[in-house]
């Protein structure tokens, strides 16, 4: 959703990288691309305004200190600022409450609200345990009540019996005494929609809220809205009081303004995120982690989440142990290519990973889509149990009948079985060598596309002062380097390298949390302070 955006600030920065000093002039210009960039992204242009004075007061007259250059202090601060206006923390849906917790989801219709109910009754009733109900109050789109009777059937969570002519509000409170009766600990209500924001919507939702006292409130809204987000948002705050915001359609082409206006505009947190269509396409928000993603930093945090969801402790260990003999057949490699695709593929995992925008970027332009995973893992299949252990088994013939019998090409084979010899010669040379000899064998297969990773020079045996030198163009802190034979110096504490007092850094007075007096930017609470929940 962000890489138009990522795209734009990576440009931005790139000019300002490698600077030796920061100007007002410098700051200026790159802070009106910025400006630019957020408002093209479809960010409210209040929230604008205020994300931009913000970061200009932190950059104009930066002491550029010996750690960091002037591009990459820049960089940090509109990465401060960035998780500032997303939400600093992460707000989980917040069970603490008597049981059968009720959720009310509010929206506008086409939103999602529906399939995110399913989404979200499989993901408390997997994980947290819970014994979920789900209950329609739209009683006006065709078929409703019986699309979120098959969603329950589909993921496993029980649906409210449905009873014809029967009003929201009574629907909602027949719900809460089933769920009573029933010992549920979790209570969903998928209340209607409309194509835009009226009365009618909101005197009939704010019927239901009276009616059940909710726990939670989710605001569930299309990441693909624009400049109209900020505006949908306080409507259905300032009538129900929302507790939270969930954006769906995240995986799609959108801009990611919505994030960054309804969390600013409402002050309340985007709790869940909608990555796809499948019932387990539902992922937490962490600002600080997608204020990396925007500045191409990656989120290698929910790369291992992921890759602890999908990959189980006995293959973790199976694959350890095949690791340490350097063995590596094809089924292990079909094993490899399934959980990537579990995972969500090569651009996923890509873009979560540091540095690899580009290299996204360049697979897209000669179009390698996932499709490829498909077609090897139908070589593999269709090849013996025998020619899977050993390889060598496949001759000329062998290899004609498994395009054959994959309905690919023999090219496509013969491309297969190298990718698993260099794969084979890595895990040996791993098994025999280390890491040392992997990195040898990096730098000697992959000197071309990585320089730098062959040929590596001894630190033990360079001059500090060529240390220094590369450590700065790397962007890394040289006093942080461990020194020649000793140890790494204790890390600095979180509270020496992030402000105590945002407040005092931004000369403002008392007001806001985070931003000073209210006249700085009125209407807009979510900028600064984290979220508070609210006492019940």
């Amino acid at each position: 959703m962000f890489e138009s955006l990522s795209d734009r600030l990576g440009k931005i920065f790139d000019g300002l990288r490698g600077r030796g000093a920061l100007g007002d002039k410098d700051v200026d210009e790159a802070l009106r691309e910025v400006r630019r960039a957020l408002l093209e992204a479809d960010v409210s242009l209040e929230v604008v305004k205020a994300f931009v004075e913000q970061v200009r007061e932190r950059a104009v007259g930066v002491e550029v200190t010996r750690s960091v250059t002037p591009g990459q202090q820049v960089v940090k601060i509109v990465h401060d600022e960035l998780v500032k206006v997303l939400g600093e923390t992460q707000v989980p849906i917040d069970f603490n409450t008597t049981p059968p917790m009720t959720m009310l989801m509010v929206g506008l219709q086409g939103a999602g609200k529906t399939t995110l109910s399913a989404k979200l009754a499989k993901r408390m009733t997997e994980r947290q345990g819970k014994k979920v109900l789900m209950a329609s109050l739209d009683d006006r789109r065709p078929a409703a009540k019986e699309q979120l009777r098959v969603l329950g059937e589909q993921v496993g969570v029980a649906t409210l019996p449905i009873q014809q002519d029967e009003k929201p509000v009574d629907i909602a409170r027949r719900a809460q005494r089933e769920a009573r009766l029933g010992g549920y600990d979790v209570l969903i209500l998928d209340t209607a929609g409309r194509t835009h924001v009226d009365e009618e919507l909101m005197a009939e939702t704010a019927a239901v809220k009276a009616a059940t006292d909710p726990h939670e409130i989710l605001l569930v809204a299309d990441a693909l809205t624009g400049q109209d987000a900020v505006n949908l948002a306080r409507s259905f705050d300032a009538r129900v009081d929302i507790s939270g915001i969930v954006l769906t359609r995240v995986d799609g082409d959108g801009r990611g303004g919505a994030a960054l206006s309804m969390r600013a505009a409402t002050g309340k947190p985007i709790k869940l995120l909608g990555t796809g269509e499948k019932m387990d396409a539902l992922e937490d928000f962490h600002p600080s982690r997608i204020a990396d993603r925007i500045l191409g930093m990656g989120d290698i945090v929910s790369l291992v989440e992921k890759a602890a969801q999908n990959v189980s402790a006995e293959d973790a260990a199976k694959m350890a142990k095949k690791l340490k003999k350097g063995s590596f057949d094809l089924e292990d490699l079909r094993a490899q290519l399934t959980q990537m695709k579990k995972m969500g593929g090569m651009g996923a995992l890509m873009g979560m990973m540091p540095g690899m925008g580009q290299m996204k970027k360049a697979m897209a332009g000669v179009n390698l889509d996932d499709k490829v995973f498909d077609r090897q893992i139908a070589v593999i299949n269709s090849m013996t149990k025998a020619e899977r252990a050993n390889p060598d088994l496949l001759n000329a013939k062998r290899r004609i009948r498994i395009a054959n019998g994959s309905g690919t090409k023999v090219e496509d084979v013969n491309k297969l079985m190298k990718q698993h010899r260099q794969m084979a010669d890595m895990m040996k040379k791993v098994s025999k060598g280390g890491m040392g000899s992997l990195a040898g064998m990096f730098g000697g297969k992959l000197g071309g596309m990585m320089p730098g990773l062959g040929n590596m020079p001894d630190p033990a045996r360079m001059d500090p002062a060529e240390i220094e030198r590369l450590a700065r163009q790397m962007g890394i802190d040289p006093a942080s380097l461990p020194a020649p034979g000793g140890a790494a110096p204790a890390p600095k504490a979180l509270s020496d390298k992030l402000p105590s007092d945002v407040g005092k850094l931004l000369n403002s007075g008392p007001g806001l949390p985070g931003l000073g007096s209210a006249s700085r930017f009125p209407g807009l609470p979510g900028l600064g302070g984290g979220f508070v929940p609210k006492k019940k």
